[in-house]
């Protein structure tokens, strides 16, 4: 049984593949999003433990609306972007970690993974 599953959402193909393989190494149960709409139906079907976030997605959309819903749902998650400090104040107001592209994806992994010993720890 996988460690856990997590929302990965990239419009990148293979950024997006390299950290589902990532993820399977770990022993996670990758869910994989390119858009909103696919990640919020991802949110909608499968029980999420943990997402790793890219914050600027094509056709000029961004992260935010899956963030606010990971944050409704009380879920962690990783901003992943190699363009944080141009985006606009509302991502760069969301109380997520940050890790910049390009990095490695089991370091992303990882990370996200971390949060989830993070969230364990401050519920004790």
């Amino acid at each position: 049984m996988p460690a856990c599953s997590i929302l990965l959402l990239d419009d990148e193909p293979l950024i997006l593949m390299d950290l589902e393989f990532a993820a399977e190494d770990h022993d996670c149960t990758p869910c994989c999003a390119t858009d909103v709409k696919s990640a919020l139906a991802v949110l909608e079907n499968d029980d999420i433990d943990v997402a790793v976030l890219d914050v600027s997605l094509k056709g000029k959309e961004d992260c935010v609306p899956v963030a606010k819903e990971l944050d409704r749902r009380g879920i962690p998650y990783l901003l992943h972007s190699g363009n944080l400090n141009r985006a606009d104040e509302t991502v760069r107001n969301l109380d997520a970690k940050h890790l910049s592209k390009p990095a490695d994806s089991h370091k992303v992994i990882e990370t996200a993974l971390g949060l989830l010993d993070e969230d364990a720890r401050a519920s004790v």
